[in-house]
């Protein structure tokens, strides 16, 4: 009897254990206690944590909020707008000091927003802005139209005459600005044509079988536009799968580490370099100014820069 008792309560603490590994890990669960010592709770939510931009992002952020004695609890949406909904009235419940989004639909976040603002939480929106700027206390996100626009300038100079399909994510105002700046460079070179555009979902493993079906249906394509570097992974995999390795050149916008190592392997033309870290801090920053009760600028934009072969190994020295 002695031995039946002790098996269960060893089997408890062993469960209990595993359940304090888990929150340790995790950091994210935004029912957790406010940090002790009187600090201050801030809260993100990002589209998806699949994708290193983002987790840069909450790099940046996290080093403003920890320096100064407060505690980020950070969410992953999973690309899912309705979990980013449910993710954030969960924290609202909590009276965090400021929350940051990343959100996944730039008009569907409105609800959200406005309830925030009924509870008199300010909101600042990173990377990607929104429909509604006036419900939020500001935005911070990297000049999406120029590293559309140098994307394809960059393409330009090497297929001016490039029959080019470009796959987007039309639910993301980043992406918006990004396709409408490629565009209005496109317009300037006469001999590029648009073949199509379809809904790359801005996943590696969405693309693929978009660029697979485009490949197919366009027998004269010789470049494409994905709008960041993971859908550019997934396009370069597709276009390897289709035997056409180096016939199709891929531009594209974000600057990571995987994008950099992709350009030296003679993969990826270019991409246009975001700096998340540093949105992730003047993020941070405008929420600290804002609580101090300084006036915060609405829009700040973060500027972007052209990676190619030329300049992607001292990207990957510098991250």
């Amino acid at each position: 009897m002695k031995l039946h008792t002790l098996t269960i309560n060893l089997s408890l603490l062993s469960s209990l254990a595993a359940s304090v590994a888990v929150l340790c890990l995790t950091g994210c669960n935004p029912s957790s206690p406010a940090p002790a010592g009187g600090g201050k709770l801030f809260g993100v939510s990002f589209q998806t944590l699949n994708n290193p931009f983002f987790v840069d992002v909450n790099q940046g952020l996290k080093a403003v909020v920890e320096a100064r004695g407060d505690r980020l609890v950070t969410l992953d949406a999973q690309w899912n707008s309705l979990k980013q909904k449910n993710d954030v009235a969960d924290l609202l419940q909590q009276q965090p000091a400021a929350i940051f989004i990343n959100p996944v639909n730039w008009e569907g976040i409105k609800g959200t927003l406005v309830e925030a603002k009924r509870k008199k939480v300010p909101v600042i929106i990173v990377d990607a802005p929104v429909s509604d700027p006036e419900l939020v206390l500001c935005q911070v996100a990297s000049d999406n139209v120029e590293a559309g626009r140098l994307a394809c300038e960059a393409l330009a100079k090497v297929k001016p005459e490039a029959k080019l399909v470009i796959l987007h994510l039309s639910v993301n105002k980043a992406c918006i600005d990004r396709v409408a700046g490629f565009k209005a460079e496109m317009a300037k070179h006469p001999g590029m044509k648009l073949l199509d555009t379809q809904e790359g979902k801005g996943a590696a493993e969405a693309a693929r079988p978009v660029m697979r079906d485009l490949l197919g249906r366009f027998p004269e394509l010789d470049a494409a536009f994905p709008i960041n570097d993971p859908s550019a992974l997934g396009t370069i995999s597709a276009i390897e799968s289709a035997g056409r390795a180096r016939q199709v050149t891929v531009v594209t916008v974000d600057g990571s580490r995987e994008g950099a190592a992709a350009i030296l392997a003679g993969k990826l033309h270019s991409t246009s370099a975001q700096f998340p870290r540093e949105i992730g801090r003047l993020a941070a920053e405008k929420a600290y100014e804002q609580l101090a009760g300084k006036s915060v600028n609405k829009d700040i934009v973060v500027p972007v820069k052209l990676i190619t072969k030329e300049n992607a190994a001292s990207l990957l020295e510098a991250k």
